[in-house]
């Protein structure tokens, strides 16, 4: 780690202290069905159509007994209709295999539907209190921006990171980094002169602002550009 990146971490613990999910969940199989309806969608949302849903069904025996048609109306306002059918999916896969309580393993949790990389470690992390380190898009652009990874892949930047933070600091860490991209790291239009991580930012002394997304596409583009010649 050099001196930027620890510069970095400390600031970002000086301005996020005591970070904590902004989902509403109180256990795991909560965890899991939040976090599934919270892809492409606002966590505010999601906080608003959780409550019904858990008081409808309490659990993942219970989600395991109806259809993605009944459970659709609860979440539709968060978007896609898969959402229903894989957590019903998931929830019966639970029920049948692991006696109805949602599993705690990176590989079981992933083999589940709907449930991928990020979302697998979310539910680890702040579930089971697994240290994990869930990489969303706030956390891939943030963490590429800053400096804290170089990579172009969601896989890699976990890895740079996990490397790189202290296993200890590692949930906290991702929460420091959501916080960063909605406050301040904006996708389009990042505040940098009102940000304090300023001085040792990658980004902030490029000579065009870092948009990691906007990188893979044109990477992706030159490589099938070059297969074309």
């Amino acid at each position: 780690m050099d001196k930027n990146q620890q510069a970095i971490l400390a600031g970002l613990r000086a301005l996020y202290p005591n970070p904590r999910p902004e989902l509403d969940f109180s256990n795991p199989y909560e965890t899991l069905v939040a976090t599934i309806l919270a892809a492409q969608c606002t966590d505010q949302r999601v906080n608003q159509v959780t409550p019904a849903v858990f008081r409808d069904f309490p659990d993942a025996n219970a989600m395991a007994q109806t259809t993605p048609e009944i459970l659709y109306p609860y979440v539709k306002s968060c978007g896609f209709t898969s959402k229903a059918k894989n957590i019903v999916a998931a929830c019966k896969i639970i029920a049948e295999k692991h006696g109805g309580k949602v599993p705690d393993t990176l590989e079981e949790l992933t083999a589940l539907p709907g449930v991928g990389r990020k979302t697998a470690n979310v539910v680890l992390a702040f579930a089971f209190h697994i240290p994990a380190m869930p990489v969303d898009t706030h956390v891939f652009r943030v963490s590429n921006r800053l400096g804290l990874a170089d990579a172009l892949t969601v896989e890699e930047t976990e890895r740079q990171l996990t490397d790189l933070i202290p296993r200890e600091d590692w949930c906290d860490a991702h929460h420091w980094m959501i916080l960063h991209g909605r406050r301040v790291c904006h996708s389009q239009k990042p505040d940098c002169g009102n940000c304090t991580l300023q001085p040792w930012c990658k980004a902030a002394h490029a000579a065009e602002m870092i948009n990691p997304k906007l990188e893979v596409k044109k990477r992706a583009q030159a490589r099938k550009q070059e297969k074309t010649k």
